[in-house]
């Protein structure tokens, strides 16, 4: 069942196990991210890391992201890159020129980025990709508590949410592949009612990924809206449930990488038992 581990720093708790043998807080996350990927390659076929959060702690922490998409490029994983919100059609073309430059210091297979830009917010990243091997991916819908107030207001008899994927799907009409989907894809939650259902329906060639399965109102079931008849067509995002799994298992936290393991188990069962993969 395809899963993507996530990584945002500062959004999760560390060990203090970890935290005790670290100078700092980024050094303790880079091993506490690295024995991980470690211990969960070949579970979780995807990883994505949030390009702001590392670009928080500073050069420091643009360094350890470099450090960390490379080993995770090394042990297997599709990694996803989350590029910076751009605020201007200059920004975009500008992140899309660096992040797709053969010298770029971050090695990833996918980027992650908005579309509430509206398409000069895409369009730079989409030229990029007829000359490149790696895929885009687009936000329309987040699962966080506020996003209904924005992304599903009615406009024109569509959602907010629903006319941006209308938009983003037109564009990557102009890029599906030999196995049928286009390498635009989108980002949804799982959480939003039929919108999942809506999307797999309208869009049949776009890949998804759920974001995401940390919140309490995503279920397994829910999830399942959006595989095809076939359970292929999306993957499934999921961070502090198994980064934080040894929080949950109410232990010192030294078996960290262990009780990530196990989430995965648990997750991955819930996935197929929801998901029919043909």
């Amino acid at each position: 069942m395809p899963l993507v581990l996530d990584f945002v720093p500062g959004g999760e708790k560390l060990p203090q196990c970890v935290l005790e043998y670290s100078k700092s807080y980024l050094e303790g996350y880079f091993h506490f991210a690295l024995e991980l990927l470690e211990r969960l390659k070949g579970m979780v076929p995807g990883v994505r890391f949030s390009f702001s959060g590392f670009a928080m702690e500073g050069p420091e922490g643009l360094l350890a992201l470099s450090r960390l998409t490379e080993r995770a490029k090394r042990l297997g994983y599709c990694v996803l890159l989350t590029a910076p919100e751009a605020m201007s059609a200059r920004e975009a073309a500008y992140f899309a020129d660096t992040f797709f430059a053969p010298q770029c210091p971050w090695a990833f297979d996918i980027l992650v980025t908005g579309a509430y830009l509206g398409t000069d917010g895409v369009r730079p990243y989409v030229e990029k990709l007829k000359d490149s091997n790696r895929d885009l991916l687009v936000v329309v819908r987040t699962g966080n508590k506020s996003a209904p107030e924005l992304q599903d207001l009615l406009t024109g008899g569509r959602l907010v949410h629903m006319a941006a994927a209308d938009k983003i799907n037109r564009i990557a009409q102009e890029l599906v592949g030999r196995w049928g989907y286009s390498r635009i894809g989108l980002v949804a939650a799982p959480g939003a009612g039929e919108s999942l259902r809506i999307l797999r329906s309208k869009y049949p060639q776009m890949f998804f990924l759920l974001d995401s399965y940390d919140y309490n109102n995503v279920s397994a079931k829910k999830c399942a809206a959006a595989f095809d008849k076939y359970g292929h067509g999306a993957a499934v995002l999921a961070g502090t449930r198994i980064t934080e799994a040894w929080i949950a298992a109410q232990t010192d936290g030294y078996d960290y990488a262990e009780q990530a393991a196990l989430a995965v188990e648990r997750i991955q069962r819930n996935l197929t038992g929801s998901v029919t993969i043909l």
